[in-house]
């Protein structure tokens, strides 16, 4: 379908900025020039560019993996304001009913802020969500029973800054989240030493296919965690049944040690060397970022991987511009070596302040 000249961008509350600025650098490598605004509602980010197809200019050309501060991106179809109180499942109808263009779309989700809303906006949005879905599938506006698995319809997602306003937007097929509001929702293992463990696992599913698990994480592999104590990371290592070389000064859970598949070193993580090649470098070291990617650089130097997850804890008022300098950094260290590899990051959900990054140091095939 048509959409306005906006895009609303979801990221974590309190970079907003960085979101913005990122689609605003992104779109204009793609011949797309607008700007953004920050939203009132605390993680939302408003990016406009008056005049110019998005449509055919910025979604083709514009990949939403590629993107590292925004969790998802939706088109903009119409505003409701204000949003009768008297009947706001008509006002949203009578809305879509004024577009040109007719759309099926597969589910309906409502927002509410996720910081500095009123506190029953949320349960109000709950409520609603059912009696708008029954009347958007009587319309037409939804298929089926608004569950329906074919990727190819978008989803009709609205934003609720407050009772008295409604933005109408549309999910991107094949080329948003697949996660509602781009928040997996992932269980926490009860043997998993640390909450940790959720942050490598949210990184295999943000950046590996679910067609090359079975590959770029097959079990007899060999993997390394720097700064691996208490074994968060390295727990989910283990369970894809590699061999891990843990490298941390302080203790390791005692249950990771008795399956045989973790050695222990109790030395410096900046300075410790694999005796070869191995298949994975992870990293959650909470130090310098500047630091961490210069390690990051010494192992590629040394051709010491194949695949790395790392995170990068970025100065907060250049989130942004500090990561397109580390990429870059990162980027020039892989072609100096002789490496046509990729790099990869993204702001997960299971993040805070950091963010976390994939190296592919050779690519082979697809993303």
């Amino acid at each position: 379908m048509t959409v306005s000249q906006g895009v609303w961008l979801l990221c974590r509350p309190g970079f907003e900025t960085d979101a913005g600025q990122e689609l605003v650098t992104r779109a204009a490598e793609a011949g797309v020039y607008g700007y953004f605004a920050p939203s009132a509602a605390a993680g939302w980010v408003r990016f406009e560019a008056p005049g110019q197809d998005l449509d055919a200019h910025l979604f083709p050309r514009l990949n939403w993996r590629d993107l590292v501060f925004v969790r998802d991106w939706l088109g903009e179809v119409a505003v409701v304001d204000p949003l009768p109180e008297a009947d706001r499942v008509g006002a949203v109808l009578d809305t879509l009913d004024t577009l040109s263009e007719k759309t099926v779309f597969r589910r309906l989700e409502i927002h509410t802020p996720t910081e500095g809303a009123a506190p029953d906006l949320a349960r109000f949005a709950r409520k609603w969500t059912a009696p708008l879905a029954r009347a958007l599938r009587a319309k037409g506006w939804l298929s089926g029973d608004g569950q329906s698995p074919s990727e190819e319809l978008p989803t009709l997602e609205i934003l609720l800054p407050d009772f008295g306003k409604a933005i109408i937007a549309a999910g991107l097929p094949g080329n948003g989240s697949p996660h509602v509001a781009g928040i997996p929702r992932l269980r926490m293992p009860r043997q998993a030493p640390s909450r940790s463990t959720l942050k490598l696992e949210e990184a295999w599913q943000v950046f590996i296919p679910g067609d090359r698990w079975e590959t770029l994480l097959a079990a007899g592999q060999s993997a390394v965690d720097l700064g691996a104590a208490p074994g968060g990371w390295t727990w989910q290592l283990v369970r894809r049944g590699m061999h891990v070389d843990a490298v941390d000064n302080g203790p390791m859970d005692e249950g990771l040690m008795e399956t045989g598949q973790v050695t222990h070193w109790r030395e410096d993580a900046f300075s410790w060397h694999p005796r070869k090649r191995v298949d994975w470098l992870v990293c959650d070291i909470v130090d310098r970022p500047g630091r961490v990617v210069d390690l990051i650089g010494d192992w590629i130097e040394a051709d010491a991987f194949r695949y790395a997850i790392f995170n990068l804890k970025l100065p907060m008022k250049k989130r942004w511009e500090s990561w397109e300098l580390y990429r870059d950094q990162l980027q020039e260290k892989l072609s100096s070596a002789g490496n046509p590899g990729r790099i990869r990051a993204r702001h997960l959900y299971h993040d805070r302040e950091e963010i976390t990054c994939f190296i592919e140091s050779r690519v082979t095939d697809s993303r």
